[in-house]
């Protein structure tokens, strides 16, 4: 099969990026794969971040790809539908996480001469906008098939499109990141103590994530406590540094605001005791799939599908709310209870088997034959 993939590869960084080099590598074990990238991704002026293309200190892995679609320009739409025609491909795979994208990819799923997929991150937005659902619409409409990779992913495409096409593939573990360090050398390297129970909070930060509900559950914790703040802000970090000025324990937060090249991210899980994702929405989670590939057990919230996704598979614990007194109450749980902790471990070394990106791109290639 010809497969054409449409998303953001690299020099784009971030998580998306990382998903998609991964889906590379697992369709072309078995399929004639290209992959065509944007040109520009979003404007400068509205992109939150510092950069976003990855510099020589992140030592990404590059990726081939064709960088042709620029997202405010139309003739590029244009340009990439007859490129992929002209490469003959018999499906066209997208990512899908934005109404932002919906007019380009809207416009070239629908021009491309062949069959499309999208694999679907969000289809409502968790910072909605009165937009999102018309353009989403737009962009479902025209496609073939869908992937989802949580129920509540699933559910909002259904909700928009009932008639839609569609199979449920979780979210495969990230395993570019190499294998897990030794705790002490990894916390040595951080410059964190490496006897005090340690909590991660890892990824981009963004409001609808809850750093600031972590922040509060960390207030009242004992000071055998550690909190490890780790990834680069989407806006100003000023609202959270307020917060760490006013806690008791603000020399046991440790904070990296900073996007967190491949190449360190193992630090800082290896040095984790749990990742905590506080969110406040959610459909499933990227960092999830990083934390389950080191072996490191969660505690998150009771929003989108990360209860589905993570509390029911037993690699992690649910806070019923996204409220502090809620988050620190797990927290507690999960470090009074040796058997809780071992019975995660044992789901997670389950469930690397079962989310292998060679069952993500075989139930993905089997659906796209039955279009």
């Amino acid at each position: 099969m010809r497969i054409a993939l449409l998303s953001s590869f690299y020099p784009l960084r971030g998580g998306i990026s990382q998903f998609n080099a991964s889906m590379l590598e697992g369709l072309g074990k078995c399929h004639d794969i290209r992959a065509f990238s944007f040109s520009r991704q979003y404007p400068s002026l509205l992109f939150p971040g510092k950069t976003q293309y990855v510099t020589p200190e992140d030592e990404a892995t590059q990726v081939e790809a064709t960088a042709i679609l620029d997202t405010i320009n139309p003739f590029t739409w244009i340009k990439t539908a007859k490129e992929i025609r002209k490469w003959k491909a018999d499906v066209l795979v997208m990512k899908y996480w934005m109404s932002w994208f919906a007019p380009s990819l809207g416009y070239v799923e629908r021009h491309c001469g062949c069959k499309s997929i999208a694999v679907l991150d969000n289809v409502i937005p968790h910072e909605p906008h009165w937009f999102d659902k018309p353009l989403t619409r737009y962009f479902l409409n025209g496609c073939s098939g869908f992937i989802s990779m949580s129920p509540k992913v699933e559910a909002d495409l259904l909700s928009l499109r009932p008639d839609a096409p569609h199979i449920l593939l979780p979210h495969p573990i990230y395993a570019h990141f190499g294998p897990r360090m030794p705790r002490e050398q990894a916390a040595q390297q951080l410059g964190i103590n490496p006897e005090l129970k340690t909590l991660l909070f890892f990824g981009l930060i963004r409001d609808y994530k809850g750093l600031d509900i972590l922040l509060e559950a960390f207030r009242t914790l004992p000071e055998d406590y550690q909190l490890v703040i780790a990834g680069e802000p989407y806006g100003s970090f000023e609202k959270y540094q307020a917060i760490i000025d006013t806690l008791p324990g603000k020399d046991r937060v440790h904070v990296f605001p900073d996007y967190i090249k491949d190449s360190e991210v193992k630090k800082f899980f290896s040095a984790a005791d749990v990742a905590v994702l506080p969110y406040r929405s959610a459909t499933q989670s990227g960092i999830s799939a990083i934390a389950c590939h080191f072996g490191v057990p969660m505690i998150v919230t009771d929003v989108g599908g990360l209860k589905d996704t993570i509390g029911a598979r037993g690699t992690g614990i649910v806070a019923p709310e996204a409220s502090p007194e809620a988050v620190r109450k797990e927290i507690k749980r999960f470090f009074a209870s040796p058997a809780l902790q071992e019975s995660c471990q044992k789901a997670i070394s389950e469930e690397k088997e079962r989310l292998s990106w060679e069952r993500f791109c075989t139930g993905l290639s089997n659906f796209a034959a039955t279009l």
